[in-house]
């Protein structure tokens, strides 16, 4: 990959919500022709899938389908605790 390339997000990221809990949908180029997929929740917890897939669409897809089938709890975290002593 190119050390100056900057990822594009695509235009399907989104929110996606169910009742008071909300995850963002996030979707961008790998830099090698595929698209990387990550669900970040709201304590900026991550969810990242290792394989890219070929297009945006398949990507949506795939979130879509995995928080139906999982539930947003499953991509839902613990509140990160920061250390402020630094």
């Amino acid at each position: 990959m190119d050390e100056d390339f900057a990822p594009r997000e695509s235009e399907l990221s989104q929110t996606y919500r169910e009742g008071e809990v909300s995850v963002q949908i996030d979707i961008y180029e790998d830099g090698e022709g595929g698209w990387l997929l990550e669900i970040v929740d709201e304590n900026n917890n991550t969810t990242v899938w290792e394989d890219s897939f070929d297009t945006e669409k398949e990507a949506l897809n795939e979130a879509l389908d995995a928080l139906r089938a999982e539930g947003i709890g499953t991509f839902v975290g613990p509140v990160q605790e920061t250390d402020e002593s630094w």
